[in-house]
């Protein structure tokens, strides 16, 4: 009886780590195939010559689409929305690239920001897939951190201090590389069971650490 408990005890360890495995690898697939998308979109936007209204409104319709992306996760119209949701955020992007791009060291800059993002992306990724910690125990603190520099970054439309949105960048530069721990860590141990919830986290743990690693990289420069 004991030999038989053991056995379905073993059985079922199996079948947990071969569907961890899958969404693992279902994840970085469709991650990877989302990321080229965003660029494509990107690249569109910049051509076109978008201004930044067009850009600010394209991120809201994006918010709007992760809503969606989440309501339909478990079934293949989540697929739909999921590039539509990257592809509308890659394009929000393009008028933000065209004024970085512009400046005297600009292409320089979004190329260190784009190996920096991918640096810090597979360092992470790679240190909690090989040693399989749980950083679920980050969460709440990762929340609390970004509720703030939201708020912070709103209050900060009015203010226009410039100390305050480099202090704002770093802060979101740190949170969002504790957010690909975490949220790398949910799929290993079986906290997140959805590929395509599990993409749209880490495309925004890549996307927005982008973006203000390329702010930092920026103003520590001079250029900005």
């Amino acid at each position: 009886m004991q030999d038989k408990s053991l056995y379905t005890a073993d059985v079922t360890g199996l079948e947990s780590v071969l569907s961890t495995n899958k969404v693992l690898k279902n994840t970085y697939m469709l991650l990877g195939m989302t990321l080229i998308f965003s660029s494509l979109t990107a690249g569109i936007s910049m051509a076109m010559g978008l201004g930044h209204g067009a850009g600010l409104i394209l991120m809201l319709v994006g918010f709007g689409l992760l809503f969606a992306v989440h309501r339909t996760a478990d079934s293949s119209t989540g697929l739909i929305m999921v590039f539509a949701f990257t592809g509308v955020m890659g394009a929000s992007i393009g008028p933000m690239l065209n004024y970085y791009l512009a400046l005297p060291n600009g292409p320089g800059l979004v190329l260190q920001a784009l190996g920096g993002t991918a640096l810090v992306f597979f360092g992470l990724s790679a240190y909690a897939l090989t040693t399989r910690k749980d950083f679920s125990y980050m969460g709440g603190f990762l929340f609390v951190g970004l509720l703030v520099a939201v708020v912070a970054s709103i209050a900060n439309i009015f203010l226009g201090i410039p100390a305050l949105s480099l202090t704002i960048s770093a802060a979101i530069v740190m949170i969002m590389s504790g957010l690909i721990l975490f949220d790398t860590s949910r799929i290993i141990n079986g906290g997140e069971t959805n590929y395509i919830r599990a993409t749209v986290s880490l495309y925004l743990d890549i996307y927005n650490l982008f973006i203000h690693l390329l702010h930092l990289l920026t103003a520590l420069s001079g250029d900005d």
